[in-house]
């Protein structure tokens, strides 16, 4: 009888039962001085996750596989950064897009505001969120390419598109009351 393949081996099911126990303190310690708390469990499940998926890599001696999760983790850790520096970047480019959509010079303050408190309020989206936006506005993609990207229907994409907009207009209205709150008043004004 074959077994599926996210599924090991009985032995190496053992064998990761042993591992997982033996270093999940460990990897979570090591996680730990490397990103901030709230996030190291989510990088050590991944990285059990990569561990489990290659149990029968898992090297035979216990010193060694113990060094090998650390790279795994560390790889896990790599991974995610990339994608912080990603979503980092989307948010550059993201103002630099609304920056060029007019002439230098002359620019309408409002616009100017609009713009930063566009720039605040992205990294307060979730990444599926900030995901689907891309897909849509920077990437260009109809309802049916994002969907293909994602893995999903075109229906779910746009379900997804929907929310994400209702999310992206909170925030928009949450960073924008909290700049009128700071802006000054020009002298004269009703304040």
């Amino acid at each position: 009888m074959e077994t599926p393949s996210d599924q090991p081996p009985p032995g190496d099911e053992e064998r990761f039962r042993a591992a997982f126990a033996a270093w999940y303190p460990e990897v979570l310690r090591f996680v730990s001085r490397r990103v901030h708390p709230t996030h190291a469990e989510d990088v050590v499940a991944e990285t059990f996750l990569v561990l489990w998926r290659r149990v029968a890599d898992l090297p035979a001696d216990p010193g060694d596989g113990r060094a090998w999760a650390f790279g795994v983790a560390r790889g896990v850790l790599l991974n995610d950064r990339r994608g912080v520096r990603r979503r980092e970047a989307l948010a550059v480019r993201l103002a630099d897009e609304a920056g060029r959509s007019r002439p230098f010079g002359g620019e309408d303050p409002d616009l100017v505001a609009r713009r930063l408190d566009l720039v605040a309020a992205w990294p307060r989206l979730t990444t599926g969120d900030q995901e689907v936006l891309a897909l849509a506005y920077w990437d260009d993609l109809t309802s049916p390419e994002a969907a293909s990207v994602l893995g999903i229907s075109p229906v779910a994409f746009r379900l997804r598109l929907t929310r994400a907009r209702r999310a992206l207009r909170r925030h928009l209205d949450l960073v924008g009351t909290r700049s009128a709150r700071t802006r000054p008043v020009p002298e004269g004004s009703p304040s």
